[in-house]
């Protein structure tokens, strides 16, 4: 919990204290959302939540180090948090991305000046590359989430909730390798021991649940799923750990439940989701996660995007 502390401190002035929106009132349609309050880190710098934890990484690191140049593989958001941690420090940024990135994501790094580089069929793919070109170059490499670095500065969103809505019971969050919710359920916890953390997963990338039926650390032969921000064959040990001593139960949904549930966070309330970004919110309004009756109830609204827009 002293790490979060500190990456609060240290990130403060280069990412934005989001805010909590309550949904009451909604349509009847959405009666379970009525107690349901949403952390709005799709308003985040760079679109999304991890420029938390890149920004933390990039101020713990030498100014030495640093001035190497930095590099990461990436679904997509990462990627920009990366490459405005570069913006930053004003030294180079490296991302590797697989082929399934969005040509929208691809546009915003090439604003923030990356170097991008697609190469391999998935994020697992990508980051070997990254991870060789890293150690022969002696660049300062950013995991997306199995670093404790990371992790601590995505954990300063459940600082936030617990600040601005202590009465809170639950949060639930969307789990792609896993940093996310490593971060968020250790401030929680340290904070309100008893509170209840929700992870949910693509049905088309549910790494970190497969892995924690089976016991073990399994990679998934592929991913089929829109939600590329989601779609991390495996996980690693450090956040299966966290996940396994830290959250309840993982709910699986599919991508047209998160498109739908886009779709209403766009039509109810205005904000613009991309699929994984609407995940959390999708496990609700699906039925998957029924709050019980007064459960006070935080989504994370993790990324921003069009899909509940263009749907």
């Amino acid at each position: 919990m002293r790490e979060i502390r500190e990456a609060a401190t240290r990130i403060k002035g280069y990412v934005r204290r989001t805010p909590l929106m309550a949904c009451s009132p909604v349509r009847d349609a959405a009666k379970a959302a009525e107690l349901l309050q949403l952390k709005l880190e799709c308003l985040q710098v760079t679109g999304s939540f991890k420029a938390r934890g890149a920004v933390n990484k990039l101020k713990s690191l030498t100014p030495e180090a640093t001035a190497r140049g930095i590099i990461t593989a990436s679904g997509g958001n990462h990627g920009l948090a990366v490459a405005y941690a570069g913006r930053i420090a004003n030294v180079p940024a490296t991302i590797y991305l697989p082929i399934t990135v969005s040509e929208e994501k691809i546009h915003k790094l090439q604003r923030w000046n990356a170097r991008l580089v697609v190469e391999g069929a998935s994020w697992d793919d990508s980051n070997r590359v990254a991870l060789a070109v890293a150690e022969r170059e002696g660049l300062a490499y950013f995991h997306p989430f199995a670093d404790p670095v990371i992790i601590a500065g995505q954990g300063t969103i459940g600082l936030e909730i617990l600040e601005d809505a202590p009465e809170i019971d639950t949060i639930v969050v969307a789990i792609g390798g896993g940093g996310l919710i490593s971060g968020i359920a250790i401030a929680a916890h340290a904070i309100r021991p008893e509170i209840k953390i929700i992870g949910v997963e693509p049905v088309g990338a549910a790494t970190v649940y497969k892995s924690l039926k089976a016991g073990h650390r399994i990679e998934l032969e592929k991913i089929e799923t829109a939600a590329g921000p989601l779609g991390a064959r495996a996980s690693e040990e450090l956040n299966l750990d966290l996940v396994r001593q830290h959250v309840a139960e993982i709910f699986l949904v599919t991508d047209d439940e998160m498109r739908n549930a886009a779709r209403w966070l766009w039509f109810e309330l205005g904000i613009a989701a991309e699929l994984a970004g609407a995940a959390a919110v999708a496990s609700i309004l699906s039925g998957h996660y029924r709050p019980s009756e007064g459960e006070r109830v935080c989504a994370v609204v993790c990324g921003a995007g069009t899909d509940g827009i263009d749907a």
